[in-house]
């Protein structure tokens, strides 16, 4: 996997938490949160793919499974165009909603597969690219 990706999905679990701060909206937060189980599923994927800690076919399963149950409820989250000053949400979500949640089905399909099928550290490096890639899409067009 190449270095920068890693790191930025390393980082995402570090930048929501910082951005929950101060969030008035109940369903903006819900996202937000929402989003950082999804950031901390993806870390545990990392540290395993960095060496940091131990492969573990089980938690890596269980936290593509979890990145899976996440993408699942991004439609849901996302129905009604809730706003808050902290939000880093789109407009374009709302403009092209069909879009944004065919890319959140494509990464909990794309997760799912994986929950069954991660079973050696070497399949990390090609589940983290697969992964960040999805996630990267939907953060480039819907996302500030």
């Amino acid at each position: 996997m190449k270095r920068p990706l890693l790191i930025g999905l390393l980082c995402l679990g570090t930048t929501a938490a910082l951005a929950h701060s101060g969030v008035n909206n109940a369903a903006v937060l819900a996202r937000m949160e929402s989003m950082k189980r999804t950031g901390d599923a993806m870390k545990v994927l990392g540290d395993m793919a960095k060496g940091t800690t131990a492969f573990d076919s089980v938690a890596a399963r269980t936290a593509a499974d979890k990145i899976a149950v996440e993408a699942g409820r991004t439609a849901d989250l996302f129905e009604l165009p809730e706003k808050d000053p902290k939000s880093e949400a789109l407009p374009a979500i709302w403009q092209t909603f069909d879009d944004f949640t065919a890319k959140a089905t494509t990464l909990e399909d794309t997760a799912r597969g994986l929950s069954t099928s991660l079973t050696s550290a070497e399949d990390l490096g090609p589940a983290l690219a697969s992964l960040g890639g999805t996630c990267k899409t939907c953060h480039t067009a819907y996302r500030e």
